[in-house]
């Protein structure tokens, strides 16, 4: 076999022709992301933020609710080498409560994430797949929840949930926060799951199993919703912005979580009585808040162009 022109036999040339084996989504989605600085940056952030909330007691140097009251009798004090970040208004290390906030943070949006995945995801499906008046009664029940202010309808809840002067409760106030965030974040995820149903319970997959006599809950499990799980996925990450805001704020607003368990909403209320003495108490948990509402929210947008179909190569 004599070789060719460039110097390759004509199996090997042949060889260096075809064209490369396609990747899966998976593998493509991923590969993406690891192209992507803003993706890098932000999940890397993420990553570190996770890593905290699972290990803070081992990587704080006080307690949450220690108060040093012994060497600071004049709190809040400014950093030292004690105190890295400085103490509060009841001496009180600020860096650990930072780290710990970000327990409180990651740890209710995760909840009221499973809580808006679980509802949304079931309505959405039966509501997309059966249509009619199945559909019709759910998105009417969904425009309604639709038709009252995320926030407004959070801070109605929570003061209901929590009358009866349960308030003062710790437990109590995350637990509120639960419910209330997870009963107003489902909506949107049920329209979004609803309209990717729609689409989907026409194609050629669907109509071949539903004619062979597969049951529904079947159809919805394994042939519909493993379709739906890169819009689900790419919702719950921008979700997860949202809800860490709307706890930030709640607690702001005194409806939250309660002391001694931190917060950076309740620790930017906090630090605001010392705005201009000791601006660290305000500046501190209010930039832990904006990097964390940013960085899912960046996250959030590279998923969402690296599981996009439409884009793969």
């Amino acid at each position: 076999m004599t070789p060719s022109a460039s110097g390759l036999t004509p199996a090997l040339e042949e060889a260096t022709l075809l064209p490369k084996p396609a990747l899966s989504p998976s593998a493509d989605a991923f590969r993406r992301l690891r192209r992507n600085p803003i993706a890098i940056l932000s999940g890397g952030y993420i990553l570190v933020l996770i890593f905290i909330a699972l290990f803070a007691p081992h990587l704080t140097p006080y307690d949450f609710a220690f108060q040093d009251t012994a060497r600071y009798t004049n709190p809040p004090s400014i950093p030292d080498a004690k105190h890295l970040l400085g103490t509060d208004e009841t001496a009180r290390d600020l860096l650990s409560r930072i780290l710990y906030g970000a327990r409180v943070s990651l740890g209710v949006a995760s909840v009221v994430i499973f809580v808006e995945v679980l509802i949304g995801v079931t309505l959405g499906l039966i509501a997309g797949y059966r249509g009619g008046r199945t559909d019709a009664l759910l998105m009417r029940f969904t425009d309604v929840m639709f038709a009252f202010p995320d926030l407004l309808l959070a801070i109605l809840l929570t003061a209901i949930l929590r009358s009866g002067g349960q308030a003062v409760n710790p437990a109590v106030s995350i637990g509120t926060l639960f419910l209330a965030l997870g009963i107003v974040g489902w909506p949107s995820m049920a329209r979004l799951v609803r309209g990717q149903a729609l689409a989907l319970r026409q194609k050629e997959f669907v109509e071949a199993a539903r004619a062979i006599g597969v049951k529904e809950r079947t159809i919805l499990l394994r042939h519909l919703l493993p379709n739906l799980s890169s819009p689900i996925i790419v919702q719950a990450t921008q979700d997860a912005a949202a809800v860490i805001l709307a706890e930030a704020t709640l607690s702001y607003l005194g409806l939250g979580v309660q002391q001694p368990i931190p917060s950076w909403g309740r620790m930017v209320l906090d630090g605001q009585s010392y705005m201009q003495s000791k601006p660290f108490l305000l500046i501190v948990p209010g930039l832990a808040l904006a990097f964390t509402v940013m960085a899912f929210n960046f996250f959030g947008d590279a998923l969402r162009d690296a599981l996009d179909p439409r884009l793969r190569q």
